[in-house]
């Protein structure tokens, strides 16, 4: 049988305009050139560990078992956070003990968690300012020619991590599904913490077609299927390929047409006869 070459996923909010993630690549391939290395992106918002976050939980189970993710979006880089390893589902993470992987250990459930203390995986000198050459890309190679993870430093528990303080949906008092706009991609399109199980669940007996969605002081009623169910330029409620619910504008930007932002409230409601048709 032929050998499975081993993968190691990059994803950071380096930009690609500086030489930071070519240099991370030189590393690794320095150390093991059979590697695959794959780009998630490395246009992340700057400093954005909840984005980070988002991003990491909804692509590494895309990969083959005992792929190597390699997260840095990294504000507190040469303080005194530490740098994890996490094995979980037959994947590795190495991130910043900043809250990066909060959403990919949600369920509790790790293999193993360490903390990355042995310098002798570092490239040195380390310098302060670029983790992700020194520390993050020589690990992740190492671990890619089977170094066992008990060699990268001491074990450690959930309790002694960072998670973040995520917002939770909830159930107002009027019976609404009240969630919060998480992250904003590319498109534009607004990435709330509603998922659709949740949302099927909380519709249960009614049509998603039927429901109404408040975005401040606009309506959409419906959860369509695809961004072209509307006409261009029109607003859309859709499931997107994260399973959360997205407020998207068909071919424009839902950012800016309804002028929101990270941690705007959206509510949920089920359709009464006094409910109007979308904004």
């Amino acid at each position: 049988m032929n050998r499975q070459v081993p993968v190691i996923t990059l994803l950071t909010d380096f930009g690609l305009q500086d030489e930071y993630v070519g240099v991370m690549k030189g590393v690794i391939l320095s150390i093991n050139s059979g590697v695959q290395l794959v780009d998630i992106t490395h246009a992340l918002t700057r400093h954005d560990v909840v984005q980070a976050a988002l991003v990491v939980k909804s692509t590494f189970s895309y990969f083959p078992t005992n792929a190597i993710h390699v997260i840095v979006v990294d504000p507190g880089v040469g303080g005194k956070r530490k740098v994890l390893c996490c094995q979980k589902d037959g994947h590795f993470f190495l991130a910043p003990d900043n809250g990066a992987l909060s959403l990919v250990i949600q369920d509790g459930n790790v293999d193993e968690l360490r903390a990355i203390t042995n310098e002798t995986y570092f490239l040195k000198p380390v310098s302060h300012t670029f983790h992700g050459r020194d520390i993050f890309a020589p690990v992740a190679a190492h671990l890619s020619k089977g170094l066992d993870m008990s060699r990268l430093g001491d074990e450690i528990g959930l309790s002694d991590i960072v998670t973040l303080d995520l917002p939770a949906h909830f159930l107002s008092p009027r019976n609404a599904l009240v969630g919060k706009i998480l992250s904003i991609d590319a498109f534009g399109n607004l990435i709330t913490n509603i998922d659709q199980e949740t949302l099927m669940r909380f519709g249960s007996g009614q049509r998603l077609e039927d429901v109404v969605i408040m975005l401040g002081r606009s309506k959409i009623r419906g959860v369509s299927t695809s961004y072209d169910s509307v006409k261009a330029g029109s607003p859309v409620a859709v499931f997107g390929s994260r399973k959360l619910l997205e407020i998207a504008v068909n071919q424009a930007d839902a950012r800016t047409y309804f002028k929101a932002g990270v941690g705007q409230t959206i509510t949920v409601k089920l359709p009464t006869l006094k409910d109007g048709a979308s904004r």
